[in-house]
């Protein structure tokens, strides 16, 4: 009985010429790079969302904003966040003019500087995500056209041999569709990580906003807002020389 077609993809790829396997490489290059970023950002959003909770919980249970920023050292957005508007006003408070201050009081310039951070920190959540966004809609196509390349290349063999019965084409035309397979394989884990991230991404944010929210209304008012979570339980304060700055 004759054995059937042997399928070998190595084979297949280094067949195919320089085109198969610059193919073969740049999917290789582009998994390498997806899972890298998968690993290193998924647990960079474990930390940041952990380091985050922890940070809002201790700063909001401190005694005072002096308390509060001082033994709140952790590099977090929040802690980013807060050290900013806490420049801000003190800074407004020291040096706006009359005139300055006609034109932006304290409660707009402390705005701006926490919009300012809160985009800086969305930015820097985001580095790395256009490279999984990219990777999760190049590689198919990367991985199609290597399949292309690949049926024509088994059929202009086929056709050069003059053997075109049925084992002789489907064999490397099946063998040719390895690629898509492989450019499928690189796309999916990309395309999920991306969306998850995004998601994580989305909620920390979402967790800044309203911790800058909070925050803003302690710098303005000088006493947290009262309402349901971890700030309206909270007795902290403005420390002596930072009521000047609320005042």
């Amino acid at each position: 009985m004759q054995s059937g077609y042997e399928f070998n993809s190595l084979a297949f790829i280094t067949d195919g010429g320089v085109v198969s396997i610059t193919v073969a490489l740049c999917l290789l290059v582009m998994s390498v790079a997806s899972w890298y970023l998968i690993i290193v950002k998924g647990i960079q959003s474990l930390r940041l969302r952990a380091a985050s909770r922890n940070y809002s919980q201790r700063f909001w249970d401190a005694s005072s904003l002096e308390v509060a920023i001082r033994e709140n050292g952790v590099s977090t957005p929040m802690s980013r966040l807060a050290n900013q508007a806490v420049e801000a006003a003190e800074h407004h408070q020291r040096h706006a003019s009359k005139r300055l201050a006609d034109a932006c009081n304290q409660d707009e310039f402390v705005a701006r500087s926490m919009r300012r951070v809160i985009s800086d920190e969305g930015a820097r959540l985001e580095n790395g995500l256009t490279i999984l966004a990219s990777v999760g809609s190049v590689s198919p196509f990367v991985g199609l056209f290597g399949t292309v390349w690949g049926i024509y290349h088994a059929l202009a063999s086929i056709s050069m041999s003059g053997q075109a019965t049925l084992d002789k084409v489907a064999g490397p035309v099946g063998e040719a569709l390895i690629m898509t397979a492989f450019g499928l394989a690189v796309a999916i884990p990309a395309v999920l990580a991306y969306n998850a991230l995004v998601r994580s991404n989305r909620v920390l944010m979402a967790q800044l906003d309203s911790f800058a929210n909070d925050l803003h209304v302690l710098l303005t008012t000088g006493a947290p807002l009262t309402h349901g979570n971890t700030p309206g339980e909270s007795a902290l304060k403005p420390q002596s020389h930072l009521k000047e700055v609320t005042a």
